[in-house]
């Protein structure tokens, strides 16, 4: 029998692939988009910023609302709210109705990943959680990596709009699905086996790790976390490189090679899949390192090496002759970088416990403001030294000083609630 653990990766695998089709579909349709409402590439910028800004400042309160009213609910709520603003992009009729649609979109998804978060903490064996969060990412890149070359198909069948649309509805039914089906605890699950169960609820937390009671943490509590800001830093950095991957490597890669939109959509997926492979081969690396005695090691070498080769592809990629030879070294940034996730929020599940929602929220936020930069770094470095190389060297100096947050960063550390 397939354990129920197994079926509940399952369907968080499927929102986080969902989760990324919805989101870069915006960047592989940028050509009739722009057409289509008279934009400049530095109102695309923009809006794309937009998105991410509004992802951003909602991961702390949507990570707390998981933690006190659990995945169930919120995963439901989120899918529903921002596949209804992956509908409304299609009624958009100028930039700043434009502009408005992907801000609350980006807020809708907001949700997702501090309510993965939570989903884990509940129902994965701490042993087992490097790997899961691994998949879980790597669903959402591999989902990126099908658009780039999928929507431009579906948008020169039936149009743009007609897309978002047919994704919007895709959304809903993830969402009604995992309302019916989820549980947001082993114990109330239908079906699941009291063995199972008996294993989930004795392995969910670390021995000799104190478990955090289940009361929100104030914002003076997680500000005083030297941990958290560290991870808010390091996943700044790592957000930095991966998000030109969504907002413009499509463009970039079309204009500086002179690509037709088919070829461009084949070159941008290849880093997305190097994004997925880094995911995977970092999720087994933590477990494995975890389950041979080393957990701080489990969390750190991963995320050292990743930044590393990110660093390193970032610096290599630039004035590359070939369009093959800048995507071989972005794709071995972007593995680099992927391989960064699985620690980061595994470290974030750690020290959070029951509030891993709140504190993997706060981080992606930090994260995300990096996103939110790097939609608007790449067009106006662009502009203002005519040559994109700036953007990569900034990337690399970013991961550069990732490196040096993690050698600090202590997961075992756990952010408890200051008594009254």
């Amino acid at each position: 029998m397939i354990p129920r653990r197994a079926l509940v990766v399952t369907a968080t695998f499927l929102l986080a692939f969902l989760l990324y089709v919805d989101r870069v579909c915006i960047s592989t349709a940028k050509v009739p988009i722009v057409a289509d409402l008279g934009l400049t590439d530095a109102q695309f910028g923009w809006i794309l910023s937009a998105f991410a800004f509004g992802y951003a400042l909602l991961q702390a309160p949507a990570g707390m609302l998981a933690d006190r009213y659990g995945a169930r609910i919120i995963l439901t709520g989120v899918v529903g709210f921002w596949s209804l603003f992956t509908g409304l992009t299609a009624a958009t009729w100028s930039f700043s109705s434009m502009m408005v649609v992907r801000f609350l979109f980006g807020a809708g998804e907001a949700g997702a990943f501090p309510g993965m978060a939570r989903t884990v903490f509940s129902w994965i064996p701490v042993r087992e959680r490097g790997l899961v969060k691994g998949i879980n990412f790597s669903a959402s890149r591999l989902g990126a990596a099908v658009t780039m070359p999928a929507l431009p198909w579906l948008i020169a069948t039936i149009g743009w709009k007609a897309s978002f649309l047919v994704l919007m509805l895709i959304g809903f039914v993830w969402a009604v699905a995992w309302w019916l089906w989820f549980r947001d605890e082993p114990t109330d699950q239908p079906g699941l086996t009291a063995t199972e169960r008996d294993y989930i609820l004795a392995n969910r937390q670390e021995p000799g790790v104190a478990a955090a009671p289940a009361v929100a943490l104030s914002i003076p509590t997680l500000l005083r976390s030297g941990n958290l800001w560290l991870l808010m830093t390091q996943y700044f950095a790592s957000n930095f490189n991966f998000f030109f991957c969504l907002s413009w490597l499509f463009p970039y890669v079309q204009r500086t090679f002179d690509l037709t939109y088919t070829q461009a959509g084949f070159y941008a997926m290849v880093p997305l899949l190097g994004g997925a492979a880094g995911n995977i081969f970092s999720g087994w690396l933590v477990d494995v390192f975890f389950r041979a005695g080393h957990p701080l090691a489990s969390r750190r070498v991963p995320a050292i090496a990743g930044f590393a080769l990110a660093a390193i592809g970032l610096v290599l990629s630039v004035d590359q002759s070939t369009v093959g030879g800048a995507v071989l070294w972005l794709t071995l940034a972007i593995f680099g970088a992927d391989m960064t996730l699985s620690p980061s929020w595994s470290a974030c599940i750690d020290v959070g416990g029951r509030n891993a929602g709140q504190v993997s929220g706060t981080m992606n936020m930090a994260g995300n403001l990096g996103s939110a930069l790097v939609a608007l770094a790449f067009p106006y470095l662009l502009l203002w030294t005519g040559k994109p190389q700036t953007f990569f060297h900034v990337g690399a100096a970013l991961s550069v000083i990732a490196i040096a947050c993690w050698l600090f960063i202590h997961p075992r550390q756990r952010i408890l609630p200051s008594l009254p």
